[in-house]
């Protein structure tokens, strides 16, 4: 029984902290960091990631000059800690 607890609550706990409303990229397996933010309007959004492919993700809004590809929907403080907006 014990064990059963244990487990039910590890289980809750690793699922727990993944925002309900995340709105997950396409291939997020293709990503380096798997890091969520909550931005100004209150909308979870993946944080810039760099992928193992190298490919643009579809759904990233820009790049930044780490090579990482950012998902924000505001211009104001994307790429703000990855060296800026490089297209």
């Amino acid at each position: 029984m014990r064990q059963l607890f244990a487990t039910a609550v590890a289980g809750f706990l690793l699922f727990s902290y993944i925002p309900v409303d995340a709105r997950s990229p396409q291939n997020e397996a293709d990503f380096k960091s798997h890091r969520y933010y909550e931005n100004r309007d209150h909308h979870t959004v993946h944080s810039p990631s760099q992928t193992y492919s190298g490919q643009r993700p579809p759904d990233a809004s820009a790049q930044c000059a780490d090579r990482s590809y950012s998902f924000s929907e505001h211009y104001r403080g994307t790429c703000s800690h990855h060296g800026g907006v490089v297209r």
